[in-house]
């Protein structure tokens, strides 16, 4: 099967309604209307809200749907402000709340220092490194285009990284003064948020990935899955990127076909596999699945780093 921004979807696919995005400009779960001084509380409830609520719409797990629900509800309960919480006690403090645990707390860290939770674009097949280093001084949408498909950077983490061995520099249109603004900016946004870091644990086996791959792959052939209608190469707002949730063991899993300038550029929207992973604690992992198109494994599946095993 075909599938672009501009293909119509099959007939009895079920397709998703994405009125419950965010209005605002920055598309973080705000209301237009929302007054500046909103407690953040409630702003993070609604972010939350509005997870559960695409999750339910894309018949994801109910645990996962529940857990953001359980964590709006304890938003909202609360007499503290969640930032003086992170400010006293830090990421273990949030994790002592009912219903709160790392992948969540890690969450509300995210939205008290943004306003905005990167995983909720995800969710909507939205979420991009483009777009995140794009809130950087100094990039614009074509230079962090340029810089994840010249360096293959994914994180902030690995673009401070080339910004320090010199990489960066090698970039077109990029300088000495913009590598400093650049790093200038890195190193406020990576400063705040360095109060954590997730626990590094085991990914899901090759087999594991290969296998939720394969089942994505074919139920979006058939019409079977729902649809979302992401932001980015959409103007006319279709619903055409399958959504797939499962789960094998403790691990759940999210694929998408990949959504990325390259994809659509190299005809590949219909191959790339994003399977986005998460454990019991709502810790967030990310593989991408193709088809090899050199070498010994020349047309078989492989999943991106992890050619070997």
């Amino acid at each position: 099967m075909r599938t672009s921004p501009l293909s119509p979807a099959p007939a009895g696919a079920a397709t998703i309604n994405t009125s419950t995005r965010p209005t605002t400009g920055r598309d973080d779960g705000r209301k237009a209307n929302a007054p500046a001084d909103e407690p953040i509380n409630e702003i993070a409830a609604r972010i939350f809200s509005a997870c559960a609520e695409v999750l339910r719409q894309q018949k994801a797990n109910p645990f996962r749907v529940n857990a953001y629900v359980r964590a709006a509800r304890t938003l909202r309960s609360l007499d503290a402000d969640v930032t003086c919480i992170l400010d006293d006690e830090g990421i273990e403090g949030l994790m002592k709340l009912p219903g709160i645990g790392k992948g969540l707390a890690a969450a509300i860290d995210e939205i008290v220092r943004t306003g905005h939770l990167s995983q909720f674009d995800r969710m909507r097949g939205d979420g991009s490194p483009e777009i995140l280093f794009q809130s950087l001084p100094g990039i614009g949408p074509g230079l962090a285009h340029t810089i994840h498909e010249t360096l293959h950077v994914d994180t902030l983490e690995a673009l401070e990284v080339a910004a320090h061995d010199g990489r960066l520099d090698d970039i077109p249109g990029i300088g000495p003064r913009r590598t400093a603004l650049i790093l200038a900016g890195l190193a406020d946004i990576l400063r705040r948020g360095r109060r954590y870091r997730p626990t590094a644990r085991a990914a899901p086996s090759v087999a594991a990935l290969l296998d939720v791959d394969a089942r994505y792959r074919r139920l979006a052939a058939a019409g079977k899955l729902p649809k979302i209608a992401p932001k980015r190469f959409n103007p006319e707002g279709r619903a055409w990127l399958p959504v797939m949730h499962t789960e094998r063991g403790d691990w759940h899993f999210t694929a998408l076909f990949s959504n990325t300038a390259l994809a659509h550029q190299l005809g590949r929207t219909d191959d790339w596999v994003v399977i986005y992973y998460y454990d019991g604690e709502h810790q967030e992992g990310q593989s991408t699945v193709v088809t090899e198109t050199h070498g010994a494994r020349r047309g078989r599946r492989v999943v991106r780093g992890r050619e070997c095993e």
